[in-house]
């Protein structure tokens, strides 16, 4: 390395640890970061999650900080890689102040989880404080599975999925029957469940198997991001990969789902996300596609010992859309696919048992979901130093 270049290392190398160490060590009422985050909606933004890079606060990622709001409260944040993130409720066209202090942070409760169910044949489930769900693993493979997405019922804010299991396996009581705080009575059979995803060709619905690998790409209070890969889809007689990213938001209606299909190019291709309508007369469905790109359907909902258990709830939210079709049993949202390309759609599920009391309400907060989607919550910044 030439000696230029050398000095020129060093000089950024001292300006970094001197940025930081003149942050976190001048008195507070030297020194204040401030950021603004504004609602640009007509409606009410509740628990929604916000992410700020380090580097557009202006602060080094090394060393603990606070964050607090306009009345000096303490807002908890999940640090990740290259910022933090955290929630905020802001009515319409509100703005709120949120400032970076000195201190060390309280720990966020944990909203969020998601893992690998070696125990019940290679489930993936995750949650969070709506709703839980899980995709069927390689264990299930001689009982003909799908890559839907199942769907559980929560009637708490509390995180239940290993509560549900261990309950189930260790002490013989059956995740299909609601003891207080929610069950399982979703049936996904090989149909596209709670917003699975499938391709199309020739008017056929390619609804694949069990993931053959999982990954968890990031773990936190607020969020948490995983992977599931499927080695062998079945397109005519090609064979591709499906990867697909799921993000789980504390807060979120809705899960985000980032898939993308790996080999070789096939001309006509549609990629499908979709749910199952169970054949249920009293069934509803809601849809503002293309328009505001969201489907949502409301149905009966029955345990496997027959008992009445209310109203459950599924929508899929599809930004790039074109437009809706039912094939197969499925309601489904469509677009065009080229292999290799990431398409984006986002799926989730509720109850009439717990925050959503009406279908109605479920059809209200989906349309806002998606509405949220296309104009996030704005960030602004301001730095004031004395």
């Amino acid at each position: 390395m030439s000696k230029n270049k050398s000095i020129i290392l060093a000089v950024i190398v001292i300006a970094l640890i001197a940025g930081a160490y003149w942050f976190f060590n001048l008195k507070d009422d030297e020194k204040t970061i401030c950021f603004t985050v504004s609602n640009p909606t007509d409606f009410c933004r509740n628990n929604e999650i916000v992410e700020i890079d380090f580097e557009k606060l202006g602060i080094a990622p090394n060393g603990d900080f606070l964050l607090v709001d306009s009345a000096e409260q303490e807002i908890p944040y999940q640090r990740t890689a290259n910022g933090i993130l955290f929630q905020v409720s802001l009515d319409a066209s509100e703005s709120s102040v949120f400032q970076i202090k000195q201190g060390r942070p309280s720990t966020p409760m944990y909203k969020v989880f998601a893992r690998f169910v070696p125990e019940r044949k290679d489930d993936f489930a995750w949650e969070n404080d709506i709703a839980a769900y899980r995709m069927y693993g390689p264990a299930l493979a001689n009982e003909n599975p799908s890559n839907g997405v199942d769907l559980w019922l929560k009637r708490t804010s509390e995180l239940i999925v290993d509560s549900f299991y261990y309950r189930e396996h260790n002490l013989g009581l059956p995740y299909h029957v609601d003891y207080g705080k929610g069950l399982d009575c979703y049936k996904v059979g090989h149909t596209m469940g709670c917003g699975g995803v499938a391709l199309i060709l020739n008017d056929s619905v390619l609804v694949g198997n069990h993931y053959d690998h999982w990954e968890i790409i990031e773990e936190g209070p607020l969020r948490t991001i995983f992977e599931l890969t499927y080695d062998s889809v079945a397109v005519l007689d090609q064979t591709l990969k499906e990867k697909i990213r799921i993000t789980v938001c504390a807060g979120s209606v809705v899960n985000r789902a980032d898939v993308v299909y790996e080999g070789e190019n096939i001309e006509g291709l549609k990629l499908a996300a979709g749910i199952f309508l169970h054949s249920d007369s009293t069934g509803v469905i809601e849809s503002d596609m293309p328009a505001q790109h969201w489907m949502a359907y409301a149905e009966h909902a029955q345990s496997d010992a027959g008992l009445d258990e209310g109203r459950n709830y599924v929508a899929v939210v599809m930004p790039q859309s074109a437009d809706t079709l039912q094939k197969d049993g499925n309601l489904i949202a469509w677009q065009d696919y080229k292999v290799g390309d990431t398409a984006t759609y986002y799926f989730g599920g509720g109850w009439n048992k717990w925050l959503f009391e009406t279908d109605q309400a479920w059809f209200k907060a989906v349309s806002n979901a998606a509405q949220a989607i296309s104009c996030p919550l704005v960030i602004s910044t301001k730095q004031n130093s004395k």
